[in-house]
């Protein structure tokens, strides 16, 4: 191998890790995926039917079930009487919110009057803009997440869930009573 050559080869990899490199670090906020084990993301939404602005922050300290889904979805209809039963169950500690985030592009009389005729009353909030997909890297609706006293997901579960199951219930059980 000739000198010339040999410099070109060493210029073509010195060119390729930086390339590498700056790809790598472009990249790395898309790379970071949430899991089970990272910090739940913030997000922004209303909760209904007040409108009222809600984010992660006003969660902390608490067990959370948060559900993203939308109205016009079956699985979501599917699994929304189990959130419900589940929600009547552990009503009385006021360290534990079920967070229902839809994602309906309509406006909120649409997901108000899902929410009479399912007779739910667990906590509903709108995200009409649907950013939270994005920020959660949801595949689709339903998909849940339950979320430790810390802001860390410790279950994330995609499509329809029977949330009144005994391991669903004893994981936001022994959650709550900090084990």
């Amino acid at each position: 191998m000739t000198n010339r050559q040999q410099w070109t080869l060493i210029a073509s990899v010195v060119t390729t890790a930086a390339f590498g490199i700056a790809l790598a670090v472009k990249l790395r906020p898309q790379l970071n995926l949430i899991e089970v084990g990272s910090a739940a993301p913030q997000f922004h939404a209303l909760r209904l039917p007040i409108g009222r602005p809600v984010t992660i922050d006003d969660y902390r300290g608490k067990v959370v079930l948060l559900n993203i889904w939308a109205t016009w979805c079956p699985p979501c209809k599917v699994e929304m009487p189990s959130m419900e039963r589940l929600h009547k169950k552990l009503a009385a500690d006021t360290n534990f919110r079920l967070v229902a985030v839809s994602v309906d592009e309509e406006d909120s009389t649409v997901v108000d009057k899902f929410v009479k005729d399912m007779g739910l009353t667990f906590e509903i909030v709108h995200d009409q803009s649907g950013a939270i997909r994005q920020i959660y890297q949801t595949t689709g609706v339903p998909e849940s997440f339950v979320i430790d006293r810390d802001g860390v997901i410790v279950k994330k579960v995609i499509g329809a869930a029977d949330w009144e199951a005994p391991e669903n219930e004893q994981l936001i059980r022994r959650l709550l009573s900090g084990q």
